[in-house]
């Protein structure tokens, strides 16, 4: 972060700065713990913790200046909503980069594959910055932006929609050079009544593009692939460019290949003006990945990389946040595909597809949870995955929790599984449950919404604690 001085911060966010403060700041922190010497901290109050209580400590702990609602002990700035001055801080923050430096700001929504998007552009793209983890709403996205400096060159920002508007707030803190819509799907469905009304939100993503910016959209999504007529794009020299396999896209796959759930595949530019194409070959496991792959090719290309070279760093990439896709063999020989972080009904038969292709030396476990925000439509998408799972042949189904149990149901109501569809209500039963059944060469697929808790299941199987 470019250092900022006490007074900037307050005349940025309109906030009352404390009498007698002379601070700088160099770096911007939520929580006490992560505070150093020179951090800002921003004292948000939540449903059970208040960080105000924890602003003593953050003091200790070398803050120069706390962003605070309530008056504290310590040099501070006071305003009226936290939440909502940290987003006028990074607003500001970014307009004064702009003017310092070469910057693009890279804008990546969709229902599923943002972080995976994310990730491959943060191993892509040079002198880059993106988000930690899934850091993708209007908290997560300005702390993103505020840990940019004047040596970074791409801002890549996941921005996340749960309700109307919530696009329109975060391209308002983050003007976008390139705009990323990768897949329409039911994430969040809750928030929108229907997947038009989510179609429309991840539409206003485009609205928030520079003069002279660029859409990168996915031709093989009918939802998405309609945004082309968005009237935004039409006017002061926007530019469309689309990615996918569908034929005539601009950034195409062709050949797709998979041993043992990577994806191998051609990437061309046939509208250039000499048609080039690569070789890719994913680290990442699923092949729905192709599309993330084909979303961070194009963008790379669209922030001036070649072509060639963007898909040989693609496919130069490993997994970068956890519970998202990651294989790991035990030392007993059983698989453990952890998909824990997050579900949609996409991205759930995406996963148990996946599991088919991986586990090919023994038995495929799928353990699923529940997919959570998705209001009405939640007991046919659990209902409908059961139905999935028996379909693809699954070895073996296991339903966590209450929320997920229309998932066994339908499962056993599809005609011919017994006891290889179970249903149990906590994760200590799902543990005693596998203990008893998994042998070497199984596959075990962990996957469900982070709400549910399920990647503590996933991280007990792999003995990974805290």
């Amino acid at each position: 972060m470019r250092a900022l001085t006490a007074q900037w911060i307050a005349n940025a966010v309109g906030g009352e700065l404390a009498a007698d403060v002379d601070a700088v700041v160099t770096s911007v922190q939520k929580d006490s713990r992560d505070v150093v010497p020179g951090a800002l901290y921003v004292a948000f109050v939540g449903e059970r913790v208040d960080g105000h209580e924890y602003a003593p400590r953050a003091f200790e702990a070398g803050a120069t200046l706390a962003l605070v609602s309530q008056p504290v002990a310590g040099p501070h700035v006071l305003v009226d909503d936290v939440t909502d001055a940290l987003g006028r801080l990074a607003q500001a923050y970014l307009a004064l980069l702009r003017t310092e430096g070469d910057l693009t700001v890279v804008g990546i929504t969709g229902s599923n594959g943002k972080t995976t998007t994310k990730d491959l552009l943060a191993q892509v793209l040079d002198e880059v910055v993106a988000p930690v983890g899934s850091f993708n709403n209007e908290i997560g996205l300005p702390l993103t932006v505020l840990r940019a400096d004047a040596g970074t060159r791409h801002l890549v920002l996941e921005m996340g929609a749960s309700a109307p508007g919530d696009l329109a707030y975060l391209t308002r803190i983050a003007p976008l050079d390139v705009a990323v819509v990768l897949t329409v799907g039911t994430a969040h469905l809750g928030g929108y009544g229907s997947p038009e009304g989510l179609a429309a939100e991840k539409a206003t993503l485009l609205d928030g593009l520079l003069p002279g910016g660029i859409a990168l959209l996915n031709a093989d999504d009918d939802r998405v692939a309609a945004m082309t007529a968005r009237p935004s794009l039409s006017a002061d020299g926007r530019r469309i460019r689309t990615f996918g396999t569908t034929a005539g896209a601009d950034i195409t796959a062709t050949q797709i290949t998979l041993e043992r759930g990577r994806a191998s595949f051609t990437v061309s530019s046939p509208g250039a003006e000499a048609e080039t194409e690569a070789s890719v070959s994913l680290r990442l496991v699923g092949e729905h990945h192709v599309t993330n792959a084909l979303a961070a090719v194009a963008t790379a290309v669209a922030c001036g990389l070649p072509l060639g070279d963007a898909a040989a760093r693609v496919g130069d990439a490993v997994p970068l946040s956890a519970h998202r896709m990651a294989l790991t063999e035990r030392d007993d020989g059983v698989w453990i595909l952890d998909d824990s972080y997050n579900a949609s009904p996409e991205s759930m038969r995406a996963a148990l597809r996946a599991l088919k292709e991986v586990a090919t030396t023994g038995r495929s476990f799928a353990v699923i949870g529940e997919m959570r925000e998705m209001g009405d439509a939640s007991r046919a998408g659990h209902e409908e995955i059961g139905l999935d799972a028996v379909r693809l042949r699954i070895d073996h189904l296991l339903v966590v929790g209450e929320g997920a149990k229309p998932a066994h149901a339908s499962a056993v109501r599809e005609g011919s599984w017994g006891d290889e569809a179970a249903y149990v209500a906590t994760i200590d039963e799902a543990r005693a449950f596998l203990d008893g059944r998994v042998m070497p060469g199984d596959t075990v697929l962990i996957k469900a919404s982070h709400g549910s808790g399920l990647w503590k299941l996933a991280d007990d199987l792999l003995g990974v604690h805290e």
